[in-house]
């Protein structure tokens, strides 16, 4: 053996993984939700402006996840050779805390391009990261430190929103705060970037186990995953915006749900280094949907600050557990497919979370109050929530796990 690199510590590895989509999900995709407040009071943008440039965000995000559903088939040929997971991750990383400084630069015009690309590099930073790491974990004899890697979105829900906070309170203008989300990118990735480094270890061959599940299954299970993009989606990207139709002006509290929920988001994730490893996964989806739909409904059945403060907890807890569950499942499902079956997932999600915010723009259209038009946009996205726990009951019922 020659002098190879020394192998990162499984530890390091979570970390990196954890890092890397601290700046892809809770920088690039979700620093917009504390900021869009504070373009509609610079006037840069209004609610139905908001809402379409959140759409361009996760329709960038569902054609990336797309891209990574058939990336198998483009991996193949010459031309994609040199572009491998953790190259992918680097670039997407570097994409990312640029897209999000020209959001501080006119003209506005550009905008719905620069959320639309930063959607993208989101995509492909977390499919490919997660493939990585649960790859290398799993290797490496650590699959529970899985866990880890998806405190990364909340820690960065958690940081923005805190800053986001701040700089409300300092009078800080939309503009400088889109600078000052560009700059905490670029010293997160700074961290990651020298971990993020080996390919994806080949999987082990195939050894007898249960028969491959029909399409059937493949497509219900994807379905059900989708359906929980569609019913976080509102929450997510009007909590702020909710919060201030229902509570008295100039509470400190406006600002502090959405970091209260990336701090559940990552707390719900270290909780999931606990769960053993043989429960059935769609029973834990079960859970994880139906608590979120608790959260959904919370700000509408008490619209206080005890209630906000609830909804953004029970949101956020079963968050990227939902994600970390279900990308098990699909390992489960598909052992050798495994990245096509989490890029279509990962696309399915996209798609029910473009949904999300024209819905509420053409709610608000049609209500005879903003508030009145977002509790319609809740409800909606409650039932699509339980809809998925349904299935995966089905699922769950029609095939169960083999001792």
């Amino acid at each position: 053996m020659h002098g190879a690199p020394h192998e990162p510590r499984p530890i390091a590895i979570a970390l990196s993984g954890m890092l890397a989509l601290a700046v892809a999900m809770g920088i690039g995709r979700f620093a917009f939700t504390p900021l869009l407040p504070m373009m509609l009071h610079d006037r840069v943008t209004d609610l139905a402006g908001g809402s379409w440039l959140a759409t361009a965000n996760y329709f960038g995000y569902w054609l990336g996840a797309m891209a990574c559903a058939v990336q198998p088939a483009l991996w193949r040929r010459r031309a994609f050779a040199p572009l491998r997971h953790t190259r992918v991750v680097r670039l997407g990383l570097v994409a990312t805390a640029l897209l999000t400084l020209c959001m501080a630069l006119p003209p506005a015009l550009l905008w719905p391009l620069w959320r639309f690309l930063a959607g993208v590099a989101s995509a492909l930073v977390f499919v490919f990261v997660s493939g990585w790491c649960l790859a290398r974990l799993a290797a490496l004899g650590a699959p529970a430190l899985a866990g880890i890697i998806y405190v990364g979105p909340g820690l960065g829900i958690a940081i923005s929103g805190f800053a986001a906070t701040a700089m409300v309170a300092g009078g800080v203008s939309a503009a400088a705060g889109w600078a000052v989300f560009a700059l905490l990118a670029v010293l997160l990735a700074a961290i990651a970037w020298p971990q993020l480094r080996g390919e994806v270890p080949a999987p082990p061959a195939a050894a007898g186990g249960d028969p491959p599940p029909p399409h059937a299954t493949i497509a219900a299970f994807t379905l059900a995953y989708g359906l929980a993009g569609f019913g976080y989606i509102v929450t997510a990207t009007f909590l702020p915006v909710i919060a201030r139709q229902a509570l008295p002006a100039g509470s400190v509290w406006l600002d502090l749900f959405w970091p209260i929920f990336g701090i559940g988001v990552s707390i719900g994730s270290l909780l999931t280094m606990r769960v053993p490893l043989a429960l059935d996964r769609r029973h834990l989806l079960i859970g994880c949907y139906a608590m979120q739909a608790a959260g959904v409904m919370a700000g509408v059945w008490l619209p206080s600050l005890a209630g906000f403060a609830l909804g953004s907890v029970l949101l956020g807890l079963p968050f990227t557990a939902i994600t970390l569950f279900a990308l098990q499942e699909a390992r489960r499902l598909r052992p050798h497919d495994t990245a096509a079956l989490s890029g279509g997932l990962t696309a399915a999600w996209g798609f029910g979370q473009i949904a999300g915010p024209p819905l509420v723009a053409w709610l608000l259209q049609r209500s005879a109050s903003p508030a009145a038009g977002f509790t319609l946009a809740l409800q909606i996205a409650a039932a699509a929530l339980l809809a998925g726990a349904a299935i995966y009951g089905a699922l769950a019922r029609e095939r169960p796990l083999t001792a």
